[in-house]
């Protein structure tokens, strides 16, 4: 498991990649008039800094040494207005720097869910939900870091450093070298640091997101940990990878409590040189107070934005790692394409037909093979056979969830993959047997927030299955707040609702996939009679366990190992006495060992 996170979720690329960074700049071109402003307020911010050295040394050495009260007065103004010019501009920099990491952001969600929406079912099967969901979470968010603190504030922190250089060259070329002769051991020391960190980052990533996939897994499926007593021992494991994930957040801060303190050790030594040095000078008269006085202050100045690059380097390094597995999702052409010139696809009656058909979830693994059947409009056909022979992957190609390898489906003559997705699948409703409920509201949740669907239409569904009794008796009828996945309500309940659901849409075409095999048998049956009302003047796809649910069906198919072994209507399958006939003689027995216990 160790090597799958750290092959897909953490290996860092380069810590500065031109062509990611080339891309994550094309999201910030539509508000590139709020980075100009950044940079020109930073130029600005970065030299209102230096300048205040500067006016120390002229009211040391120009006022202080002459008792001028009256100039020292006014370099104290200067002084004040300075900070305040600084406080003001730096409130504007944060601000659009916030806002323009907030609207890019914005951006980049809105681009992943949609192009999330767009992907095949294919790419969800081999993919983990919690991957997609800290692609817009926390990699955007990485990326959130580096658009308002990362690339322009790393701007400021640059901008600074040359202005402090510019003013200590022009103040004092010798003390300037003094001064910076400390830097060659502080470029070792960051370049040490950064790698160490590098490694250190790594690490803590790949622990976080074990701990992250642990907790998910284990919280979804807490009822059977609990079921077989697993508490102990798997508290026991989640403790080992806490251990691991907190041994690596201690290592990485190992690293930052001894390069903290190794500039600030390299700082205090700089301050050292100018005393010493320019103490030298001064008694040589060749140096004044003012200029030791504002070298110190340079000397606070300048280490403080080399101490944030480094913080700019861990924000860079984890963008970029965050911007390759958000492109490497975006760049993802898992899609069902649509046809370059659909054709139109109205007033459908909803014959449906299979011409050798062949389908594989995996190259040449054939899951369904020489499918050849026909249903009339207006026909309800029943699907049967074992588990895994096949039967919701019919319905998964009809919808065009997947597309086929050979052959075509039809309906109406046209042949699906012609047909717009969207035009398709507003003539196709479908019941799961495992029914997924949204948060929101009863209403919301039948009518999927179609502002075309009238509340009428919406409650005459729920009549129709006999949803209307149980959503009535609620405290707030069609506006009762339901849980993430129906969490409130009964199996049964659920199922009712996504019964109406179906309806809400008036399908021409609607497919049962094992949809009355969660409920009981009173609600079974309430089911059923609803069913034979929506069932007129439609064309029905019933797939089904229960092999009393679909007697009545004008046609039934039975699939064995992905092909059609029989076809025909109940009485003439059991005549058979093949696959039909013994999966009615199972069922038969079944239910006699039930009712004589």
């Amino acid at each position: 498991m160790a090597n799958d996170y750290r092959s897909e979720e953490e290996v860092l690329g380069k810590a500065y990649d031109s062509k990611l960074m080339k891309r994550l700049l094309g999201y910030i071109k539509p508000y590139k008039k709020y980075v100009i402003l950044a940079i020109i307020l930073n130029i600005f911010v970065a030299a209102l800094g230096p300048v205040r050295p500067v006016l120390t040394k002229i009211a040391v050495d120009k006022y202080i040494a002459h008792s001028d009260h009256h100039g020292l007065m006014i370099i104290g103004f200067a002084l004040f207005g300075s900070l305040l010019l600084q406080a003001a501009m730096q409130y504007f920099l944060t601000y659009y720097m916030q806002y323009l990491g907030q609207k890019t952001i914005y951006d980049i969600r809105e681009q992943i869910f949609r192009h999330t929406q767009k992907l095949a079912l294919r790419f969800f099967d081999k993919t983990p939900i919690g991957r997609i969901v800290t692609r817009v979470t926390n990699d955007v968010q990485a990326l959130n870091d580096l658009f308002s603190s990362g690339i322009v504030m790393a701007f400021s922190d640059i901008f600074t450093i040359l202005w402090i250089l510019v003013f200590m060259f022009t103040m004092d070329v010798r003390l300037s070298f003094v001064t910076l002769s400390v830097l060659p051991v502080l470029f070792y020391a960051t370049f040490l640091f950064r790698r160490k960190v590098r490694e250190s980052y790594r690490d803590v990533r790949l622990h976080l997101a074990r701990l992250n996939s642990y907790m998910q897994e284990h919280v979804t499926g807490m009822n059977i940990i609990q079921i077989f007593h697993k508490q102990k021992s798997e508290k026991e494991k989640f403790s080992s990878i806490n251990n691991d994930y907190r041994q690596a957040n201690i290592k990485s801060v190992f690293y930052y409590a001894v390069f903290f303190p190794t500039v600030e050790l390299l700082s205090s030594i700089a301050v050292g040189l100018i005393i010493w040095y320019g103490g030298g000078e001064v008694i040589k008269d060749t140096l004044t107070v003012g200029v030791i006085i504002a070298f110190t202050q340079f000397v606070e100045q300048f280490f403080r934005p080399i101490r944030d690059l480094s913080e700019k380097y861990n924000i860079m390094q984890t963008a970029m790692a965050s911007s390759e597995r958000i492109f490497k999702l975006l760049d993802n052409d898992t899609f069902v394409k649509n046809p370059e010139n659909p054709v139109i696809f109205d007033k459908v009656k909803g014959n449906i037909e299979f011409k050798d058909v062949f389908f594989a979830y995996n190259k040449d693994e054939y899951v369904l093979r020489n499918i050849n059947f026909r249903i009339n409009a207006g026909e309800t056909v029943a699907i049967v056979g074992h588990t895994g022979a096949g039967k919701t992957s019919l319905i998964n190609i009809l919808t065009r969830f997947y597309d086929i390898q050979k052959g075509s489906i039809l309906i109406d003559g046209i042949d699906v993959s012609t047909i717009d997705k969207k035009e398709l699948r507003k003539y196709i409703s479908i019941v799961l047997q495992d029914v997924f409920l949204f948060s929101g509201t009863i209403r919301s949740n039948i009518s999927m927030d179609n502002d075309e669907i009238p509340e009428e239409q919406i409650i005459n569904s729920a009549k129709l299955v006999g949803a209307h009794p149980f959503i009535e008796a609620l405290p707030k009828k069609y506006d009762e707040v339901v849980m993430e996945r129906g969490a409130t309500l009964s199996v049964g309940q659920k199922q009712l609702i996504s019964f109406a659901r179906a309806l809400a849409y008036s399908p021409q075409i609607l497919v049962l996939d094992e949809a009355t095999s969660s409920v009981d048998t009173e609600t079974e049956t309430l089911i059923q009679k609803a069913i034979e009302k929506l069932l007129v003047g439609r064309t029905a796809i019933v797939i089904a366990h229960r092999l009393s649910t679909i007697q009545n069906a004008d046609k039934i198919i039975v699939m064995h190992k992905g092909e059609i072994r029989e076809t025909g209507n109940h009485q003439e399958l059991l005549a058979k006495r093949g696959i039909y006939y013994k999966l009615y003689q199972l069922q038969y027995k079944d239910q006699e060992i039930v009712r004589a216990s």
